[in-house]
């Protein structure tokens, strides 16, 4: 890796000769200014107006106009002469938690490398007490044209600089959320932890891939080939104004489970849905059905209520003779009680 800085941490009494790498490098495709009209390669040249004419780039400096008018000359030497203490040194002025710092603040990364043998203690002892303590080393560093305040991490048995911008730099967020008391029900709440452990199932950074670059380089292909340049179909417009939150929860939440199948999130979401169901409305109390009984104690009580029919039939049939006999008895009775009529005379 190229050198990006060259200087020493200082860490108490504690000097240690270091190295700066730059962490990081992007992978954009290089693209030119041309003339649309013919592909002609437009150039930017440095054009001195009091002379009118160009200038190379070896008479540049840098110049600062102040408000009346006047101009200030800054040269590449003057710029290296800056009575400034974090030129050559990153003194480390604290130490905390990493919670402590707003990611906002982080900007570019640099590895840390020691710059001779010597040093390798010494920065194995910093590298060692910060992985112990689980603290950041607050620091500040001069590169190129800028002081920036700085911290130092561990990263891959490493120690990493990452410069931040000043607190003051950070606008202010005020009047960009929502004003006003927003209600969010639990079971919103609930669908929404749901939908958020789906989507953190198996996730991988490194599986991400810049699908910008991989369509303009398929663009580049095309035109270069002389083919018929590939088009993907526009996805339908996104709702501008969510009117059934939990739908959408719901919906998303079926999607991004996809073909995964059913799974504890997924049960955790119904009992939302139910929730939520519940919630908005009532439902009629259901009778309790009774409990099923095992085969013989079904046979068993289906024996015993046939005897109990079967006796109650008898009781019954023997309850109606009875009556029957009692009726015909009476009737008897009735016949040889009765006085017999006298006979008629012959006329």
């Amino acid at each position: 890796m190229q050198t990006t800085w060259k200087g020493t941490i200082s860490f108490g009494l504690v000097s240690i000769p270091v190295h700066l790498y730059s962490a990081t490098q992007e992978h954009d495709v290089p693209l030119h200014q041309v003339h649309a009209k013919d592909g002609g390669r437009v150039r930017m040249k440095r054009y001195c107006e009091r002379e009118e004419k160009e200038v190379p780039y070896a008479e540049i400096a840098k110049g600062y106009e102040s408000p009346d008018g006047r101009t200030v000359t800054l040269s590449d030497e003057d710029l290296a002469d800056l009575p400034l203490p974090s030129k050559k040194i990153i003194d480390v002025l604290a130490f905390v938690d990493e919670g402590e710092i707003d990611p906002l603040m982080f900007s570019k990364a640099y590895y840390v490398g020691v710059a001779d043998k010597a040093a390798a203690k010494p920065y194995a002892l910093l590298r060692d007490a910060l992985t112990e303590s689980g603290q950041i080393a607050v620091t500040k560093i001069a590169l190129r044209t800028r002081e920036s305040p700085a911290v130092l991490r561990v990263h891959d048995n490493t120690l990493v600089l990452q410069t931040c911008i000043w607190p003051d730099e950070v606008r202010p967020a005020a009047g960009i959320a929502p004003e006003g008391d927003v209600t969010v029900r639990p079971q919103e709440l609930k669908m929404a932890r749901s939908l958020m452990d789906t989507l953190s199932e198996d996730f991988d950074l490194a599986q991400l891939h810049d699908d910008y670059q991989q369509a303009l380089q398929q663009v580049i292909t095309a035109r270069l080939e002389g083919v018929e340049v590939p088009h993907e179909e526009e996805p339908g417009e996104a709702p501008d104004n969510v009117i059934d939150l939990m739908e959408a929860l719901r919906s998303s939440l079926k999607r991004a489970k996809g073909g995964r199948g059913a799974g504890a999130e997924e049960t955790g979401a119904e009992e939302a849905g139910a929730e939520e169901s519940g919630a908005e409305e009532e439902p009629a109390p259901r009778r309790r059905a009774p409990a099923k009984k095992s085969a013989p104690a079904a046979r068993k009580t289906a024996a015993k209520a046939g005897s109990d029919t079967a006796a109650k039939t008898a009781e019954k049939d023997a309850a109606k003779g009875a009556a029957k006999g009692a009726t015909r008895s009476s009737a008897a009775k009735r016949t040889t009680t009765r006085k017999p009529s006298a006979p008629r005379k012959a006329s």
